[in-house]
């Protein structure tokens, strides 16, 4: 396992609509226990491929909080929505792509997905809450989209900057 590097706004292979995998093989396999690790490593609740330069359609999340309870990552590749609700959730979102930036972002209450798992098989769920949330994130993240491109033209553009700036910062060391 290897901590990725994870790429921050604004790079353009965040902005690129990622290609299918075509099969689950070892590599993918092992990709995505990367992803899980730099997730855990960041920290953060989900992880998109394209985020650390692969342009796959595959993500990766945990979204339990709770001190003490087990973790329950998940790997969806291949992932689409087949149903969301008419009911929306507000939730402040945040981004490992675009670090210290949250900004509240609506989107359906409950979707429900299907997926390829890392077994082969095809799975389906429906996520509510937080799993929601994250769920539609990172599906965006796969679709070259960012949780800022919900936000004003103004507010967009002063997150954009700063993370020019970060990244100036970061490349001076």
């Amino acid at each position: 396992m290897t901590l990725r590097p994870i790429l921050i706004h604004p790079d353009p292979r965040l902005k690129k609509r990622c290609a299918p995998v075509d099969s689950v093989s070892p590599e993918i396999g092992a990709l995505a226990e990367d992803m899980l690790q730099t997730m855990y490593d960041a920290p953060g609740v989900g992880l998109a491929a394209p985020q650390i330069g692969v342009l796959q359609r595959l993500f990766v999340m945990d979204c339990v909080k709770e001190e003490g309870e087990a973790p329950q990552p998940m790997v969806l590749i291949n992932p689409e929505v087949i149903w969301a609700s008419e009911d929306t959730n507000t939730h402040e979102e945040g981004c490992l792509s675009i670090p210290d930036q949250y900004a509240e972002v609506t989107r359906p209450e409950r979707v429900q997905m299907r997926w390829l798992g890392l077994d082969g098989k095809t799975h389906e769920d429906e996520f509510d809450g937080l799993w929601a949330t994250c769920a539609q994130h990172e599906l965006d993240h796969l679709n070259g989209k960012l949780f800022i491109d919900y936000l004003g033209v103004m507010k967009r553009q002063l997150i954009t900057r700063r993370m020019e700036k970060l990244k100036r910062e970061r490349a001076r060391g």
